[in-house]
């Protein structure tokens, strides 16, 4: 088939990018004609406010990428759309209802003469705009199939669409793997990643348990005010070290290395990688049962489920880690990602 997937990819950062990237790879490998179609100018500035593009590539660039879309030309949205009508199949990386200006444009160029697959990472954000639900009610009802990676937002697709709607579960797509590991406990906790409302950081500071450390590294999406604040109020700057900024692959094992485990504290989740993550590091992890978080660690095996939002119960959770934490350390196995990504290619193509 020849394919044409548009989303982010290098120079473009993050877990989207990895994913799409990752994704025209292994359709490649199958045989397929794939080409990414991506972004010369993806957001405006104030619509995400970190770091957008990176110099070093996150895994292997791939070759057959076009990077011509810039969300201040409209033309050339339809005409990539009308490019893509030489295709088989046209599969649109949804990250945010702001890419659905430019996707209608697309659509419009396409003009129902190609196969077009809503592939949804987020059907609607975890923080909520008044915009966004009528922004991917117009997107969903427009493709011809919607791809989601939980049952969760698959009923949540389903409200806003008559469409078909599947799910399968987001396969692994982690940096190059390290043989990095700590060298034994440090009483050091590591939360990673974009720091949102929804991930719970605030919890976690509320939960520290008195002599555990904590290391904060990723993007403060609102700004790092608030959280200086609250662990100036709480009496903590002594044990928790900030470390804003987007962290770089190259940079990842050794911040794990430090680690004992991984927290991830978050309110709602859907497809989450961080618990792989924290796992091909040889690192446990304790996480809410949320999303897909709960899915992918062991409860008691390679780390602990506490329920969401519960500042005691995370408490506990990080006391009853340290009675015997190389328990769960070695009981961490990294993924195999050939499984699912052999389900999820599947998916996508009977979609």
């Amino acid at each position: 088939m020849r394919i044409a997937i548009v989303g982010p990819t290098h120079p473009y950062k993050g877990g989207g990018a990895q994913h799409t990237t990752e994704l025209a790879h292994r359709l490649a490998a199958m045989g397929h004609d794939v080409v990414i179609e991506s972004w010369k100018a993806q957001y405006p500035s104030f619509l995400y406010p970190g770091q957008q593009t990176i110099d070093v590539p996150e895994g292997e660039p791939y070759p057959k990428t076009r990077r011509k879309l810039d969300w201040r030309r409209p033309d050339g949205w339809v005409a990539a759309g009308r490019r893509f009508r030489s295709a088989d199949l046209v599969i649109l990386a949804v990250l945010s209802p702001v890419q659905v200006p430019p996707y209608l444009g697309i659509l419009y160029g396409i003009a129902r003469k190609v196969r077009v697959v809503a592939l949804c990472h987020n059907v609607l954000p975890h923080e909520r705009k008044p915009w966004d639900e009528p922004l991917m009610r117009a997107l969903l009802k427009r493709v011809d199939a919607v791809l989601t990676h939980s049952e969760q937002q698959a009923g949540l697709a389903r409200t806003l669409t008559g469409k078909p709607v599947s799910t399968v579960a987001l396969p692994p797509h982690l940096p190059a793997k390290s043989e990095a590991r700590g060298e034994g406990i440090g009483n050091r906790l590591l939360f990673f990643g974009i720091v949102r409302p929804y991930k719970g950081l605030d919890l976690l500071l509320r939960a520290l348990p008195e002599g555990v450390s904590l290391t904060v590294a990723g993007e403060f999406w609102g700004g790092i005010e608030q959280t200086k604040e609250l662990i100036a109020e709480l009496g903590i700057g002594d044990r928790v070290e900030l470390r804003p900024g987007y962290v770089a692959a190259a940079d990842v094992p050794a911040l794990f290395a430090g680690a004992d485990a991984l927290v991830l504290p978050y309110r709602s989740a859907t497809a989450s990688q961080n618990v792989w993550l924290g796992h091909e590091h040889g690192v446990p992890v304790i996480a809410t049962r949320v999303g897909a978080l709960a899915d992918h660690v062991r409860d008691g095996v390679d780390g602990l489920l506490v329920e969401p939002g519960d500042v005691e119960a995370l408490r506990k959770a990080i006391e009853r880690f340290y009675e015997d934490p190389e328990r769960l350390r070695a009981g961490v196995r990294a993924v195999d990602p050939e499984p699912y990504w052999s389900d999820y290619t599947d998916a996508l193509l009977r979609a």
